[in-house]
This record gives structure tokens, sequence and C-alpha cells, in this order.
């Protein structure tokens, strides 16, 4: 095992989540069987954020200085939906190549709490924890991207995934080489707007991925369940019993989006 190897954690997150991230920061610390180096919690300005984060040694990353646009400049909503920052989060998470300092960072959403021992890496091996549900568009999307089928059997939506910083600079210069585009334009301009669910950041990376180093990737299932109460009322023997079963725990509160990922 490389329980020895230092990883970084990057956590994208809004006010919204403040009442849930202590306990994904905890969630991490406990359960995470590799040393972390730092965890970056990415966020538009908040004295709140900034508090929880000295509280829980974290480092705050102000989110306007991590790419050169913003959640204004993405216009992907509908008279019943709005996904601009849904998009803006999962652009941030594929800038962690430039904000974490380690070969390797996780990143993990800030709704989504470990509640088993979780391994990364394997005798230079990746493991990626996956179900067997995903979003068609995701598909369409990749296809769209990188000019072929993603080729994984699995899907790899499941609210926290190890990233390679190198594999990950790499999947965004062949999208730009493909595009003629920043990557992150690429993106955006690639998304069919008038579908809810556009585009997948863990789907896209580990589907590429799959694609050039098959052999790199261990492929585990995610046991993980989502939930429609607070992170901080459920009893910790509940909790207990549910570790028996699932490996994390997704305190969802947008609707329409929660689906046991078992």
């Amino acid at each position: 095992m490389n329980s020895s190897s230092t990883i970084d954690v990057l956590i994208p997150t809004i006010e919204k989540d403040l009442a849930t991230l202590p306990h994904v920061i905890d969630g991490l610390r406990r359960n995470v069987k590799h040393k972390i180096g730092q965890i970056y919690v990415v966020s538009p300005q908040s004295s709140k954020i900034s508090a929880l984060c000295k509280r829980k040694g974290c480092i705050f990353v102000d989110e306007k200085k991590v790419l050169p646009i913003s959640k204004k400049d993405i216009h992907y909503r509908s008279a019943r939906w709005e996904r601009s920052g849904w998009l803006y989060q999962q652009l941030l998470k594929f800038s962690g190549d430039t904000i974490c300092k380690h070969k390797y960072f996780l990143v993990i959403d800030a709704d989504t709490v470990l509640i088993r021992p979780h391994s990364f890496l394997s005798h230079s091996k990746g493991l990626y924890y996956c179900r067997n549900w995903s979003q068609p568009e995701y598909f369409r999307t990749y296809r769209k991207l990188l000019g072929s089928k993603a080729p994984s059997p699995k899907s790899f939506v499941t609210h926290y995934m190890l990233f390679d910083k190198s594999k990950l600079s790499q999947l965004k210069r062949t999208i730009e080489a493909k595009h003629n585009l920043p990557w992150y334009r690429a993106i955006i301009r690639s998304i069919d707007k008038t579908k809810q669910f556009g585009f997948s950041e863990y789907e896209t990376y580990a589907n590429y991925v799959y694609s050039t180093t098959p052999k790199s990737m261990i492929l585990k299932n995610a046991l993980n369940k989502g939930l429609k109460v607070k992170a901080s009322t459920l009893p910790q023997a509940q909790m207990k019993k549910l570790a028996l079963s699932y490996r994390s725990l997704s305190f969802h509160e947008r609707k329409g989006y929660s689906r046991s990922t078992r």
C-alpha cells in the first residue's frame, strides 16, 4: 500500500455547505489512509468559511484567483434551473493542479463525508470509486471534448476522486489542442446548455485516464449513500451502522439529483 504517500485535498464550497463542511474535513482526517499535506478550501470570499479554515487548519483559497472567469461568465440556465455555479465549481476542481503542491490531490464534494477508511493509491496504481448510474449527457460532452467514446464500463460520479496533477494537465492540454481554446472555454462551449446535467469533471478525468493508461487504475464500488438529513443530526450509532454497508454519505440539499450510488 502507498499509505505513506502524501496527498493534498481540494474542497470547492460555498456558505450553504458550512453545516456539513466540518464533518467533511473531520471525515477526511479520520479515514484517508495517506498523509494529508494541505486541505485547500476554495470558495467565494467569506469570513465564515475563512474562520472555519483557521479553526480546522485548512488553507482558504479565493476562487476569484483560480480562474480568469467567474460564475457570471458561464450563462448555463433555463427558466426552471440555474447550473452556472454547479459548472463553475467543476472548473475549479479541474484547476487543482495549479493550487495543490503534491503530485496527487483528492477532490471531494463539500456535502460528502467519508465514514470508512479509504486508500487512493496502491503500488503506484490509483484507486477509483465507481457506481453503475450516470447521466448520458456526460458522455456526449466527453465525446465532443475528446473526439472519442468514453471507454470505462463504470461511472465515476461518486463525489470524490484522486487526481494526478500531470495527467490532469495532460488532459487539459489535449482539450486545448483539439479545440484551439483555453480548456475551460472548450468545456463551456461543448455542453448542451438545454440539458440540466451537461458535464462531469469526475467522469471526464477518469475516462481520459482509462483511455490512456487503464492498467494504472483499480476500480472499486463506491458504496455511497445520499441522505436528506443534516450531518450534525446523525447519531454516532447510526453512522457506525451505515459504515457497515457504505463507504461515504452525501448530505444532499439539491433536489432531483439525490440517488444512492451503490
